[in-house]
């Protein structure tokens, strides 16, 4: 038996010297699917002549096949289309149900190239007529059916990794709200920056709204954990919180609202939130706080830049039904600004050691920056942050911060 294969086996460049010495270094195992013993032998013989050498193996039925791809899947299936038990291009597809990352070269009659070009179009990568091809072409059959089955998945890869982009860049167009303002007198900077582990996905949120009398109320959170579950959690608490806000619901009230909606939409019972929620009337020297299991917030008066931190109680979550959460008065004097911001900020290490930047050592940064406007004083704090953390990979977990202004 001789066989001959398509055209694009037929096209190997001769500039392609050091991948064929690579290939002929390697032994693809195949798997022969073949219920004609005469024609298995002369395969044998074509395995044997060729300079590709191939750990070959033979099974005299659909259901033999099915047998060895459950064991082990090989790099090539030569199919038969004309078993006892499938027949025609029914074989190419159960051959794919069985194992679809393998490349499959199906061998077709002299009168049946027709057919051949029809399981082609079903999926197989290549076809053999019997009795056309010699054995250095048909090891190039084996080797480009194989090839091209490689570059399909990874294309089929390439695709699902670009749709999955399309709907991490979704999910991160919540997580990064725009300031819903009504007038003048409000400055906002906010950022967020993702833990190097999720790229673009991660529990920590933030939003700033202006009310319709004028109050600036402004968010920022954190989910435990991370990975697309904490994301969702965390776009979904930042929306409930902007509803409740407009509804005129505030303080300890929208804090339990908050935690119902967790405890329902939470993958795991140990997750929890830490969050701080400010209002704030513009022109007046005083804030509202309430803080949930949250850290402190730093705010900025000319040169002095202070660490504050203010009554609060449990992470959301962490006591369902018993908690309290009291609403501090905050002292902000004219030309203040506050910087709320997630844990993120100071958690990272500082050079190769276990020593972690801290409040303190972000309260240091913070002051080494007090001379800066809004925008560079942010940036600088996540840059400083971040470049201490260089050495350890930068910073792991996601950093959401607010710096707001509103006299």
């Amino acid at each position: 038996m001789v066989m001959s294969g398509t055209g694009a086996a037929e096209l190997m460049s001769t500039t392609e010297t050091g991948a064929e010495t690579a290939w002929e270094q390697w032994a693809p195992s195949v798997l022969l699917v073949e219920d004609d013993p005469g024609d298995a032998v002369l395969v044998e013989e074509l395995v044997a002549d060729g300079t590709l050498k191939m750990r070959l193996r033979w099974a005299r039925s659909m259901t033999e096949a099915a047998e060895v791809l459950a064991d082990e899947v090989p790099d090539c299936v030569l199919l038969d289309l004309h078993l006892p038990d499938a027949h025609g291009l029914e074989a190419v597809s159960l051959v794919q149900g069985l194992a679809d990352q393998v490349a499959v070269v199906v061998l077709t009659g002299l009168a049946e190239e027709q057919t051949g070009l029809a399981a082609v179009a079903a999926g197989a990568q290549d076809y053999l007529v019997k009795g056309r091809v010699e054995p250095e072409l048909f090891g190039r059959a084996v080797r480009y059916a194989i090839q091209r089955k490689q570059t399909e998945q990874a294309a089929v890869a390439l695709q699902a990794g670009a749709l999955q982009a399309q709907e991490n860049a979704r999910l991160e167009r919540g997580l990064l709200p725009r300031p819903l303002l009504r007038g003048e007198g409000v400055r906002v900077v906010a950022r967020y920056r993702p833990g190097r582990a999720q790229t673009l996905l991660g529990g920590d949120f933030y939003d700033i709204v202006q009310s319709a009398d004028g109050t600036v109320h402004a968010l920022v959170g954190d989910v435990s954990g991370h990975g697309p579950d904490e994301a969702a959690l965390g776009v979904a608490l930042r929306i409930a919180w902007r509803t409740l806000v407009l509804s005129g619901i505030t303080g300890a009230e929208q804090m339990g609202r908050l935690e119902e909606l967790l405890m329902a939409e939470r993958a795991r019972d140990e997750v929890f939130a830490t969050l701080v929620s400010l209002a704030a009337v513009p022109g007046e020297q005083r804030a509202g706080v309430v803080r949930a299991g949250h850290h402190g917030l730093i705010q900025r008066t000319g040169p002095d830049v202070e660490w504050v931190e203010v009554p609060g109680g449990p992470a959301l979550g962490m006591v369902p039904g018993g908690a309290q959460w009291p609403t501090a008065e905050l002292p902000v004097p004219t030309g203040s600004s506050v910087v709320l911001f997630t844990d993120g900020l100071f958690e990272g290490h500082v050079g190769r050691g276990t020593e972690r930047l801290g409040e303190e050592g972000l309260l240091g940064l913070a002051r080494e920056g007090a001379g800066l406007d809004a925008e560079a004083f942010v940036d600088r704090l996540i840059g400083r942050a971040e470049s201490l953390a260089e050495a350890r990979g930068g910073l792991a977990d996601d950093v959401a911060v607010v710096h707001l202004n509103w006299n």
